[in-house]
């Protein structure tokens, strides 16, 4: 009989029921298999309604269970955009219908994500896990300030995808040696942490729940690090490719866009390090997937973003914890406990893993990942939600 190991037990409602489940599932079974709270994603793409060819919510979810995750929210570029009622509804019949898993949507900060006016935030506030422009930075400081002061009347979180308009210049990667070298436009580290600096004083004014989405340079690691200190209430996520790849591991494939870039080898550096001192409070895969020939156009056309919930986790063990940088347990609370403490969402859940299986990603169907044919361990037998 196979020897099942558990981390968590004691934090998650029903986990014993778990792990009764996963011993009967494992009777005939020899080996040491490891049994986690189910993990939860912030920052997923579903692509439905209005682009379902590149992803719906069946698939996404589907892709979600098989990477051990239990819960994940949706961001709202979408077609129309969850901006109020009306449009969320379509949004939320589509998760009841076809979800496998918790599906927990945003709203818009803004009509449209066009930045020119407050979505119907009070409206939707209880039918969404957080607020979010995903995909476009709100630019006017006074809407962000506006938005903020809502949020924080609604007691909910603001999420913010951080990027200067007037400082992207058409560019597409890292404004950094390997774009100068190949002839490139390159996006400035600026563009992102720029409005992240402002974005903190708003939040420190308004006294609003912050969240910075995907940050990728070192200027945003020490910008957030000292807000902590100084008492904003401000938590952020990072992408495994940007813990694990930098500019020196680019192509000119499409399956290495995305946005923000990858950046230079000290913005790596640095967010490992924010990683290791809590700076950097959760890993999200901002999992955004296109049609193969979407991504078949190389660096300059192909669309930004890149998959990642089916590979998330075994890369971050592979490369985090069986190097030492991280321990199983810290990765456990980046990936199941600190995402739901911050977004308020409830633990359920478990996934089941044997650590000890290798396998090679495969990007079958032409899902775009930078780190195809990477050497992997940690296969996911078993997900209960």
């Amino acid at each position: 009989m196979a020897e099942i190991r558990s981390i968590g037990e004691n934090r998650v409602p029903g986990f014993s029921t778990a792990i009764e489940l996963a011993k009967r599932t494992l009777s005939d079974v020899e080996g040491e298999y490891f049994l986690f709270p189910g993990f939860c994603d912030v920052h997923v793409h579903f692509r439905e309604p209005g682009f379902s060819y590149k992803e719906t919510i069946a698939t996404g979810t589907r892709a979600a269970k098989a990477g051990g995750y239990t819960a994940v929210c949706a961001m709202p570029n979408l077609d129309p955009v969850p901006d109020g009622m009306e449009t969320l509804r379509r949004e939320l019949d589509l998760i009841e219908r076809d979800a496998c898993i918790r599906v927990y949507p945003y709203g818009t900060i803004t009509v449209g994500e066009k930045g020119e006016r407050l979505a119907d935030m009070a409206a939707m506030a209880q039918h969404v896990c957080a607020f979010s422009d995903d995909g476009s930075g709100v630019q006017d400081d006074g809407m962000m300030r506006e938005a903020m002061q809502t949020a924080k009347a609604l007691n909910k979180l603001i999420a913010a995808h951080c990027e200067v308009n007037a400082l992207l210049r058409g560019g597409y990667i890292h404004d950094g040696a390997y774009a100068k070298a190949h002839g490139h436009r390159g996006i400035c580290s600026e563009s992102e942490w720029r409005q992240i600096e402002r974005d903190i004083r708003l939040a420190d004014e308004t006294g609003c729940k912050y969240h910075v989405c995907h940050i990728s340079t070192k200027e945003s690691v020490r910008l957030i690090r000292d807000a902590k200190k100084s008492g904003v209430d401000v938590t952020c996520e990072t992408g495994p490719h940007y813990l694990l790849l930098d500019e020196n591991d680019l192509r000119e494939e499409g399956r290495f866009k995305m946005n923000p870039p990858l950046r230079g080898r000290e913005d790596r550096e640095a967010l490992l390090e924010g990683l290791c001192d809590g700076t950097i409070d959760m890993i999200a895969t901002d999992h955004a997937p296109h049609s193969a020939e979407e991504k078949s156009r190389g660096l300059e056309k192909s669309a930004f973003g890149i998959v990642g919930l089916e590979t998330a986790f075994p890369l971050m063990y592979t490369y985090l914890v069986k190097k030492g940088v991280i321990t199983l347990e810290k990765l456990i609370d980046l990936m199941a406990f600190k995402p739901r403490s911050r977004f308020d969402l409830p633990l359920e859940g478990a996934t089941l893993w044997d650590l000890n299986a290798e396998t090679a990603i495969d990007p079958a169907r032409g899902r775009a990942t930078p780190f195809e044919g990477w050497r992997v361990q940690g296969t996911c037998t078993m997900t209960i939600v």
